[in-house]
């Protein structure tokens, strides 16, 4: 979030490392942590929605088939951006306030409820929504390339249960998966940061998303939608290879000899891989 709303002529930032090593430095340890709670309070119940929505769309559709996995990934993708946008709205406030400060001079909001609190009390829902078209584009294809790639990589790995080697290449899977999708709609991501810290000063530079992304490349060039893929790309692969493998292996355990059949909802979707 940093490296993507810095100001151009007077950026405080080189690159991923540089910029890792001076929050450490100005802001301590933790300055990583900024705007965790967002997250925290918000990503339990995006992963339910979108495993859970993913899941009932490709069986209501019927047939396993790439198609059917991307439109049901794109399907749950849409759908989170309900609780996504307002999250990552608090996320991204709390991550800039007091950037470059050891000890916060004015801290105008204490956690990531009292941002939301206050953006509500100061803007009513439209400013809690700040960004949603934004967010809604780079997430519908994202999660569809998101669950495609992870499909696609389990069936070509071979996935199966009694394979000593499952974990690691559940792991890889998901990692890729999570790069894949970064950078399916990364530049979207760019411009959606962007939106949502527009304000942060008191000053509005931008009117909307196309305002956005002619302001943006008129004054920095094509490389402003690469502007922190990096430390994106990092963070995805770790993030999202523990996601899914923890997913898959606790749906393997459920539908296991040992699981009640009742509890399985729907006809049964069969396939060679893990999923």
């Amino acid at each position: 979030v940093r490296l993507q709303v810095q100001n151009v002529e007077k950026p405080l930032y080189r690159g991923t490392f540089h910029c890792f090593q001076s929050i450490i430095k100005q802001e301590s340890a933790f300055g990583l942590y900024k705007g965790i709670g967002s997250p925290m309070m918000g990503l339990t119940f995006i992963n339910a929605l979108v495993f859970g929505v993913q899941g009932n769309t490709l069986r209501a559709l019927g047939k396993d088939t790439p198609l059917n996995q991307f439109l049901a990934g794109s399907a749950a993708g849409a759908i989170q951006c309900v609780i996504c946008c307002p999250m990552e709205l608090a996320k991204t406030r709390m991550q800039l306030q007091g950037t470059g400060e050891y000890k916060l001079k004015m801290k105008n909001y204490k956690n990531s409820l009292d941002c939301l609190i206050k953006i509500y009390q100061k803007e009513g829902l439209r400013g809690i929504n700040r960004g949603m078209v934004s967010t809604f584009i780079r997430e519908t294809p994202s999660f569809g390339f998101y669950f495609l790639t992870y499909d696609c990589m389990t069936r070509y790995l071979g996935c199966e249960a009694e394979d000593n080697y499952v974990i690691p290449k559940l792991l890889f899977s998901g990692g890729m998966s999570g790069i894949v999708s970064w950078l399916s709609t990364y530049p979207m991501d760019v411009i959606k940061s962007r939106l949502q810290a527009d304000g942060v000063g008191g000053v509005t530079q931008y009117n909307g998303i196309l305002d956005c992304v002619r302001k943006s490349y008129r004054e920095e060039g094509w490389r402003v939608f690469t502007r922190g893929l990096t430390s994106t790309l990092l963070r995805a692969f770790p993030v999202n290879a523990a996601t899914f493998a923890t997913v898959t292996v606790f749906l393997m355990y459920m539908k296991s000899e040992d699981s009640l059949p009742e509890c399985e909802p729907g006809p049964v979707i069969h396939q060679p891989s893990s999923l």
